[in-house]
């Protein structure tokens, strides 16, 4: 009888145990459920807004195109309108040439000739003016528009110069028509010029001052060293018009590299963001847990008799509340952290990939700053980087910047701000981080001990080469 009733219990007991193990699959299952879910809903919030982006972007595009093809309509308007011109300009002096040989008596020359110094005075820069004026970008600008018209004005005295050295008509023609020629030429080229094309807009306008230079060698050899020496002044005034008008993409490019660092600030605050309430929910399970256990201790100190057993459950609870409270800054910093701008602001260089005089400063919202300095010290770089300063700020975005602002001289990459390389010694590099914060901790020691510990691996080698080559 007492053997049965013992099986029994043993029997209910593996069926509680049973039970509770099933229990504990389930809330397993139900947790894991439960961060699919999550995970799947943030995918798509995330796809969705990816998908906004790009909609946004595709109109943005659109629009641009729609003006585009107006400005072109219209150019087109304006191309069709001087093409009538010139047919109607072409029959009347046809008509009129026909007049004088028929008639020479007819016209007064002296009269055509003061009206060709009045409209050649009325045109500005007189017959040598291009007709067709294309739209450029520093026109846009009014400080380039202001550089330009300096660069003109000293292409106008030169034109102005060499055009009294003509003595005969003939060759005075020649050289105004040259003229039109060069100016209609470098219109093109500063048309045709994008951010990407410097260098070959140059080398047009060399290759269009060598091909004037080769048809003026061609034909009247008296003309020919004046020539030369009127291409050779003429070109450096090209290439300047050339470098005026490519600020215009300097500055685009900067105001494009600008809005992608803030798209890319952005994304690393929202990854940040999603990092941290990570981290939260870790803390706060664990916090749990501890708090689980204290109650559990709790009780048993309310019902606990022995004095020994009731100073040992006092010391327990003590240490899980200091777990707690320790649980509770964690979760402190990390709010902080999402809903504002604290972080770490870290110099850091790197000897052996650039030098003695080039370094990094940087800003990380990571609650463990050197997981940051890890990632830059990846495959990308062969040696890892020495940290100079690590500072803690509750606004490390505006201490980064301030440090930038004063660096920005030195910046390495004038164009892509999301490189945050500068040239400095790091004495200068010290004071101008002392000075902005005069508690920070700063090592001026390049330690680079992978890189030196290399550079006398090598060392060695080739002294035991030469000693092998010696013997």
């Amino acid at each position: 009888m007492f053997r049965k009733l013992k099986e029994w219990f043993q029997l209910n007991n593996a069926i509680a145990e049973k039970e509770k193990k099933i229990k504990q699959i389930d809330e397993l299952l139900a947790d894991k459920e439960k961060a699919k879910a999550n995970i799947i809903a943030e995918a798509k919030l995330t796809a969705e807004s990816d998908i906004r982006e790009i909609a946004e972007e595709a109109i943005k595009r659109k629009r641009e195109l729609e003006m585009v093809e107006q400005s072109l309509d219209k150019h087109q308007k304006e191309v069709d309108k001087l093409g009538r011109a010139a047919k109607k300009f072409k029959s009347e002096s046809v008509g009129i040439k026909q007049l004088i040989e028929k008639f020479p008596q007819a016209v007064n020359l002296d009269m055509v000739q003061e009206e060709l110094s009045l409209l050649e005075e009325a045109m500005g820069d007189g017959v040598l003016s291009t007709l067709v004026e294309l739209n450029l970008h520093h026109q846009d600008s009014k400080l380039l528009r202001k550089e330009m018209t300096a660069n003109n004005r000293e292409i106008a005295k030169l034109l102005k110069a060499y055009e009294g050295r003509y003595s005969t008509k003939a060759n005075k023609t020649i050289y105004h028509l040259m003229v039109i020629g060069l100016k209609a030429e470098l219109q093109n080229i500063l048309h045709k010029l994008k951010y990407a094309n410097l260098d070959k807009s140059q080398d047009d306008a060399k290759a269009l001052i060598d091909k004037y230079l080769t048809i003026c060698g061609d034909g009247n050899a008296n003309i020919l060293p004046t020539i030369t020496r009127f291409l050779s002044e003429l070109e450096p005034l090209f290439r300047n018009a050339i470098q005026i008008e490519y600020k215009y993409y300097i500055q685009k490019e900067k105001e494009k590299e600008e809005q992608r660092l803030i798209k890319e600030q952005m994304k690393q605050e929202a990854e940040e963001r999603k990092r941290l309430e990570e981290e939260k929910k870790k803390i706060e399970k664990e916090e749990g847990k501890y708090l689980t256990e204290i109650e559990k201790n709790t009780k048993l100190l309310e019902n606990e008799q022995d004095e020994t057993k009731i100073a040992a459950l006092h010391a327990r609870l003590a240490e899980l509340n200091e777990q707690v409270e320790a649980l509770e800054e964690q979760k402190s910093e990390i709010v902080k952290r999402a809903n504002g701008r604290a972080g770490y602001v870290y110099v850091i260089s790197n000897l052996g990939s650039f030098g003695e005089n080039m370094f990094k400063v940087g800003m990380t919202r990571r609650l463990n700053p050197l997981d940051r300095i890890d990632e830059l010290g990846n495959a990308s770089v062969p040696f890892k980087f020495d940290i100079h300063a690590m500072v803690f700020s509750d606004n490390a975005v505006e201490l980064e910047q301030k440090i930038h602002e004063r660096l920005n001289a030195h910046r390495v990459n004038k164009i892509n701000l999301r490189k945050e390389f500068f040239y400095s010694d790091v004495q200068q590099l010290q004071d101008i981080v002392q000075d902005i914060d005069e508690t920070v901790e700063f090592k001026t020691t390049l330690l680079a001990e992978e890189f030196r510990q290399s550079q006398s691996i090598i060392n060695e080698e080739e002294h035991t080469k030469e000693k092998t080559q010696i013997a």
